[in-house]
């Protein structure tokens, strides 16, 4: 049975989005923004420009401790030794290891996490030792920086250089954006350049005006998730 709009969880930029003309969908049992009201081709276009979309009703995990890459292998999921890296699994999510014993896992780019509901599900304070969980989607925002005009406007609010040519496909951050502490990672939607960009919950309204802000000079707007699934062609981009 659909949830009712009025019964559906919201993300903390519900106000902002709403106040931008976004029109809502249900996902998950949240309400996540689909468009703000342009037609198609132009809410695609918008996105390949400049966008910014909030994710963060979208599913993400998070595991800290030394024992966090033989149980995370032991139930499903791969990633590499480096830190600072974003590994792709097979049904679209990433694992991006911030350090050896710290990972944070991520739905696709549609909002889809089996992978999630099966770590969340496996995993027990009994059964994972070494391994604890950290309630990512409790305690953090995720925003999705898209376009051509993305890594000239992160130079304004960026010291790191996030250039294409530099800041490779799955390449991690851990930086300051805006003055916020910020995780971004790079993971392109097709050949249209794409920054997640992961911080505190509490700081999400100041971060997402912070980047429009910015973004105005690149004629930057947010856009929803219909403008990441036409970028997509329906499936989650690979690099």
């Amino acid at each position: 049975m659909a949830i009712p709009a009025e019964e559906r969880r919201r993300s903390p930029l519900y106000r902002a989005l709403e106040a931008h003309g976004a029109r809502f969908e249900a996902l998950g049992g949240y309400s996540v923004a689909s468009d703000f009201g342009r037609e198609a081709a132009a809410d695609a276009a918008q996105a390949g420009s400049l966008g910014l979309a909030d994710l963060t009703p979208f599913p993400r995990i998070g595991f800290k401790g030394w024992n966090i890459a033989p149980w995370l292998a032991g139930n499903g999921a791969e990633m590499g030794e480096a830190s600072n890296g974003a590994y792709r699994q097979a049904d679209g999510t990433r694992i991006a290891r911030l350090a050896p014993g710290e990972a944070l896992v991520l739905a696709d780019r549609g909002g889809a996490g089996p992978l999630i509901e099966t770590l969340d599900g496996a995993w027990s304070m009994a059964e994972a030792d070494g391994c604890f969980r950290v309630r990512r989607d409790e305690t953090s925002c995720w925003l999705l920086l898209t376009g051509a005009h993305a890594p000239s406007m992160l130079a304004k609010v960026c010291a790191v250089d996030l250039r294409p040519q530099v800041f490779t496909p799955d390449a991690i951050a851990q930086t300051n954006v805006a003055r916020l502490n910020v995780i971004v990672i790079r993971g392109d939607l097709g050949p249209v350049p794409a920054y997640d960009l992961i911080t505190d919950l509490a700081s999400a309204v100041y971060l997402w005006g912070a980047l429009l802000d910015a973004m105005a000079e690149y004629d930057g707007a947010p856009v929803g998730l219909a403008a990441i699934r036409a970028l997509l062609g329906g499936g989650e981009a690979s690099s």
